[in-house]
């Protein structure tokens, strides 16, 4: 189990020009092994091997303008990629996908990620020094240059370093081993996640727990985004791109990493202090794709990353030992929990069911029993109701409280909390 630390790249102009110059080798490299791996694919019907690969690009001057195991690890990308080809292709032919993939195409921007395994590495005064190689050290001799090591980071713990070029910045990614956090959970208590957008998760658990990560703030950042793009893309023409556009899109997408490493850790955080050790999080496959939901409220639905918060989480399960499960979603939203409506899977749909209860507002559902509770609570209780029989999960401990007023938090502001409690007192009809 592995895990990745992104540092910021500051550097002065030369070490600067040498940063960009293997990063265009790199891509270089890249498109010259997917030319190659292309016309082995279309011309000998077959697909390329790592060795011929290999011994192919080597004698290229692009190749040998980089140090080799960098170089050699970029033809290794690409290799990978039509590896990953070849499977779907495999899925494609027993009917396993609707849609026939593509081989991999080339890289149209002129900077790749170069990767550097540790054993190229080394460790001098606080700085890893990189290699450039012979070719490098010949026509302008320099054979290296140096990074700051992260005093957070082991270096004998590191196993690659990636330098990654994005948005006219270059960063330095370092992939270490994960160690295990040791915990004592209880694999019996659950907690359902139904992701959404103004709440972007919503959890409630079987020890009667729930908890509200608000994800408004997420969204009125994407909105300033597009907005301020519109603004500088009016009257351009297509394909128009600045630095300020490169400034104002790597500034949104930190934004967006911080938020997924926020709103994983409280989830993470509110299973180990209630002894959670089951994680059931609801997730329709290709639901981004085929959403139809307006163009406005598509792009709000789109740019949100829910999809790598998922991921983010999922990791966070391994490293402390925390149960995984994903599963469909379908009708979670519609069905009742307090009244055990049945929970049918996409697409089987009985054509007489029709749910007790009923959403009367936005984060208001009112059920059979004319109790009013939280919308998207319902739909995390439906979740775990979903794979209650599989994996045998108890939901007594299920409380009307936590159905009721789950505690909202606040992304970028760790003391602002609120419960949504909503009135349970019925209507009164005349």
């Amino acid at each position: 189990m592995f895990g990745c630390q992104q540092v910021l790249i500051h550097a002065d102009e030369d070490t600067q020009a040498i940063i960009e110059s293997i990063c265009s080798e790199s891509n270089k490299v890249f498109n010259c092994a997917v030319y190659y791996a292309r016309q082995i694919y279309f011309k000998a019907h077959r697909y390329v091997t790592k060795a011929e690969l290999d011994e192919e690009i080597k004698s290229n001057k692009h190749f040998q303008a980089m140090h080799s195991q960098a170089a050699q690890q970029t033809c290794h990308s690409v290799f990978e990629s039509f590896k990953s080809f070849k499977a779907l292709n495999k899925l494609f032919q027993q009917g396993k996908l609707t849609e026939k993939s593509k081989p991999p195409k080339y890289r149209k921007g002129g900077l790749n990620v170069v990767t550097y395994p540790k054993q190229a590495l080394r460790l001098i005064d606080g700085n890893i020094r990189i290699p450039l190689g012979s070719k490098v050290k010949t026509w302008f001799g320099i054979d290296s240059f140096t990074i700051p090591m992260p005093s957070n980071l082991n270096f004998k713990d590191i196993r690659e370093l990636r330098i990654l070029p994005r948005n006219q910045c270059f960063y330095a990614e370092f992939v270490y081993k994960l160690t295990v956090v040791e915990t004592s959970l209880n694999p019996d208590n659950a907690l359902g996640v139904d992701p959404g957008m103004d709440n972007w998760l919503t959890g409630v658990s079987t020890v009667g727990t729930s908890l509200i990560i608000d994800g408004k703030h997420v969204k009125s950042l994407n909105r300033w985004y597009n907005k301020k793009v519109s603004t500088i893309k009016e009257g351009k023409p297509q394909g128009f791109w600045s630095k300020k556009l490169a400034h104002l899109t790597e500034k949104r997408n930190r934004q967006m990493r911080d938020a997924v490493n926020k709103a994983a850790r409280l989830v993470i955080n509110h299973c180990v202090k209630n002894q959670i050790g089951t994680i059931v999080f609801g997730w329709n496959q290709g639901q981004k794709q085929e959403s139809n939901l307006g163009a406005k409220t598509n792009q709000k639905w789109v740019q949100v990353p829910t999809a790598r918060l998922k991921a983010r989480i999922q990791q966070l399960c391994q490293q402390h030992e925390i149960q995984f499960i994903e599963t469909e979603e379908s009708y979670t939203s519609k069905a009742s929990f307090v009244d055990g409506d049945h929970l049918p899977k996409y697409g089987e749909k009985p054509s007489d069911w029709k749910p007790s209860g009923k959403r009367v507002k936005r984060g208001l559902y009112r059920t059979a029993l004319n109790w009013y509770i939280n919308a998207d609570a319902n739909g995390s209780a439906n979740i775990l109701r979903k794979v209650s029989g599989m994996l045998g999960i108890v939901l007594s401990g299920l409380s009307r409280v936590s159905l009721t007023a789950p505690q909202r938090i606040f992304l970028w502001s760790a003391k602002k909390t609120r419960r949504d409690a909503v009135s349970t007192r019925p209507k009164v009809s005349a």
